[in-house]
């Protein structure tokens, strides 16, 4: 069955994740759903990143509801039999552009902001869209970037939803053509968590703002879930990241993604784990954003346990066998360091963990 989860006033949440929240629409595990996620970025430039239905969220989320954290989730989505302790697959089958556009901000959260002074708005574009046969547009290989500007809305860019009407003198061209590889993916995506309403900025075990790149088509993730009926959602769509996500924001755009949710009873997992064609990925954090950057220490060493578990759950090694081959057949890398809570991950390969 396929099922559609259309992103209105009614169907989205600014700023969080929330057990508390009522499911928007409940399916049964294997179903399959389209669901359109929208960037809070579309301010940046209302003319390319907003359409009625984005515009609506806007008008129809009051902007002192934005709250605690800036993206707009989805959700939530409720698995009909999910329960504590159950493991969520979520399978990522396809993912289309809502719009060509997309937006970058290196922002007053990104890792040199004291060192550049200011905010900057760069827009891309995607490079020569195609519709399919059905009319669909689909993501190219590339996007270029378009032009930028200061940002100027506010003296900060502290505030989810601003608007930077456009004003086409101080939009400069971008300087030379640059192909940025596309990679579609959602950069927050999880489960109802513990401990009530979680801000939408946070990454941590349930999910939420972990900003890998590699949650796109053909990825799947799975979630410890903490709640019945799991409590499923997903928010900040990206065309594309690089691992770090430096500046603050990768290209922030708005897109639909279809996916496939299930419950899989043979994996448990204690935080998100990843599945790509190539890759198992396991997922750390830092303990907080008091530590910023010098947290990544902390966030690799959860990586790096996690990856161990389960080399030995999954792949049957001992913990002696498994340390070993971590350190000649795992990669570890740094996923996001803009966060507040900063992340890592770590990567090993099927022909490694295969029995």
């Amino acid at each position: 069955m396929l099922n559609r989860l259309t992103a209105t006033p009614d169907s989205c949440f600014w700023g969080y994740l929330d057990a508390d929240e009522q499911p928007v629409l409940s399916v049964d595990p294997g179903e399959t759903i389209t669901i359109e996620a929208v960037t809070h970025h579309s301010g940046d430039a209302p003319d390319l990143l907003m359409d009625d239905g984005v515009r609506a969220i806007w008008d129809g989320i009051a902007p002192e509801t934005r709250t605690p954290g800036v993206h707009i989730m989805t959700g939530p989505i409720e698995v009909r039999g999910a329960k504590p302790g159950d493991t969520l697959r979520v399978e990522l089958l396809s993912m289309t552009p809502r719009m060509p556009y997309g937006s970058n901000c290196a922002a007053n959260w990104g890792l040199f902001h004291e060192r550049f002074g200011k905010e900057r708005i760069t827009i891309y574009e995607l490079h020569d869209p195609e519709p399919d046969a059905a009319g669909t547009m689909q993501f190219p290989p590339f996007a270029t970037p378009m032009f930028g500007f200061d940002f100027a809305a506010r003296e900060l860019y502290d505030l989810p939803g601003v608007i930077s009407e456009p004003t086409p003198e101080l939009r400069q061209p971008f300087g030379r053509d640059v192909r940025v590889p596309v990679r579609p993916h959602l950069g927050v995506m999880g489960v109802a968590p513990e401990g009530g309403r979680r801000s939408s900025i946070e990454p941590g075990v349930f999910g939420g703002n972990v900003d890998n790149w590699r949650f796109g088509p053909g990825a799947t993730v799975h979630y410890p879930v903490f709640q019945e009926g799991a409590g499923f959602y997903v928010g900040d769509p990206h065309f594309a990241q690089g691992d770090g996500e430096i500046c603050g924001t990768a290209i922030e755009a708005s897109l639909d993604v279809t996916l496939r949710l299930s419950l899989a009873s043979d994996l448990p997992v204690e935080a998100p784990l990843l599945r790509t064609d190539t890759h198992w990925f396991t997922h750390g954090f830092s303990g907080g954003v008091e530590e910023g950057v010098d947290g990544l220490g902390t966030a690799m060493t959860m990586a790096a346990e996690q990856m161990l578990k389960l080399m030995v759950d999954k792949g049957g090694f001992t913990m002696d066998e498994a340390y070993s081959l971590a350190s000649v057949a795992v990669d570890m890398g740094v996923t996001q360091v803009v966060d507040g809570i900063v992340g890592c991950h770590a990567a090993i390969a099927h022909s490694i963990l295969a029995p």
